[in-house]
């Protein structure tokens, strides 16, 4: 099959939903060989049929687990030239009411699991002179109320994939998305909601929340020759919510919002 992911083995982490499933779509329409990896197995099956890819049930979490898909693609699809680390997991709450396990599973399934994938891969990646593409987020670069132990663990992911970049050049490039508000499964809570929803777009400059399909695309990016000189960067994909503090923004909107010009005046 052609295309210009032809001759590629992909490995994409948490493919059976929302930005993962957009990425394996992606990868295989435009030729890819794509290996599925999820923890929910049903998930894994479900997108690897209607793509003849390959379906992996794996926790990220788990080393041993990680080996054993990582051996199982290089023995099913004959090596592996590209990994997405995209599994992750996600709450909201008062950060002293997070017990250990929360903890513990937050930052287990969005940092160790992508620490534990890219050491297990990285000898095959490099061996065919590939890359690498973690999932952040927009919580791991600024604050975020609510989220302290996905934040630090997506933070991590940042400083990891700058590492890894260093450590793995000139073999393999590594970088990662930071994503914004995008709906996926984990974020229908917020879309589903009206008044969170307008919320989120009035604050977004694009005014809108954005897609999963916006995200695998950039990641689709990040790993086309299209990016050959780009490596250890951080790419975020958020519709332009992080542009304004919302200190200044509330008080320039006041300004601009007053008919007699006090923006000019109070500067």
């Amino acid at each position: 099959m052609g295309g210009r992911f032809a001759g590629r083995q992909v490995l994409v982490t948490g493919g059976g939903s929302g930005i993962g499933e957009a990425t394996c779509r992606l990868l295989g329409a435009q030729g890819a060989s794509v290996a599925v990896v999820d923890r929910d197995a049903e998930a894994a099956q479900r997108v690897a049929s209607s793509l003849g890819a390959l379906a992996i049930t794996c926790d990220v979490r788990d080393s041993e687990s990680v080996a054993a898909a990582v051996a199982q693609v290089e023995r099913e699809l004959g090596g592996l030239s590209d990994l997405v680390n995209n599994a992750g997991v996600g709450n909201a709450k008062a950060l002293g009411t997070y017990s250990d396990k929360e903890w513990a599973l937050l930052v287990g399934v969005n940092l160790t699991g992508t620490f534990n994938m890219i050491r297990a891969a990285a000898p095959l990646i490099s061996a065919q002179g590939g890359t690498i593409v973690n999932n952040a987020s927009l919580s791991g670069l600024r604050p975020t109320r609510g989220e302290a132990p996905y934040s630090a663990a997506k933070a991590g992911v940042i400083s990891l994939t700058q590492s890894a970049a260093l450590e793995l050049s000139p073999r393999v490039r590594v970088n990662c998305v930071a994503p914004g508000m995008i709906h996926t499964p984990l974020t229908e809570v917020v879309v589903a909601n009206q008044k969170w929803r307008a919320a989120t777009e009035s604050a977004t400059p694009l005014g809108r929340i954005g897609t999963a399909d916006e995200v695998a695309k950039v990641i689709a990016f990040l790993i086309s020759d299209d990016s050959s000189y780009i490596t250890g960067q951080t790419i975020v994909v958020d519709g332009g919510s992080a542009l304004p503090s919302l200190q200044s923004d509330a008080l320039l909107r006041s300004f601009t919002s007053n008919d007699e010009g006090g923006a000019q005046s109070a500067i």
